[in-house]
């Protein structure tokens, strides 16, 4: 049976490549962290579940160390912060254009493809600034 070239890879090296192209240095910490969130399929987390995660993985990580890695992971393009109230932040692994159904009930965050939004009636945006991107959380409930 023949290996393909992911199969005989590194255990890090998908995450390495990914923080080298932003310009992060790959320290450890970075790498396992980077490793829970990239690895597999894409996510929404907060910082207290991504250090739950990083505990059952018998990592040493403190929750301000996974706060800072989140945020500048953010910074560098990454993730994406999205702010569901004054109290929680999801961090998104999925860089692509779309929305948010947010569960009040469960605090579940649900993507919404962006091509099933429209928005209408956007104001122009201030002089000498652009629109960057517009993100809708719809908020729902249980009747």
């Amino acid at each position: 049976m023949e290996m393909t070239k992911t199969e005989t890879q590194r255990p890090y090296t998908q995450v390495l490549g990914r923080l080298r192209a932003v310009g992060l240095r790959p320290t450890r910490q970075r790498l396992a962290l980077a490793k829970l969130l990239f690895e597999g399929p894409d996510r929404h987390v907060t910082a207290e579940i991504l250090h739950g995660e990083a505990q059952a993985a018998s990592m040493r990580v403190s929750l301000a160390t996974v706060y800072n890695t989140l945020h500048q992971f953010t910074a560098a393009g990454l993730l994406r912060e999205i702010v569901v109230d004054s109290q929680r932040s999801y961090f998104d692994t999925n860089m692509t254009d779309h929305h948010h159904f947010f569960f009040v009930g469960t605090g579940e965050l649900k993507d919404i493809p962006g091509d099933q939004v429209e928005v209408a009636g956007l104001p122009a945006p201030p002089p000498g600034m652009t629109v960057k991107r517009v993100e809708i959380v719809v908020r729902v409930e249980n009747e």
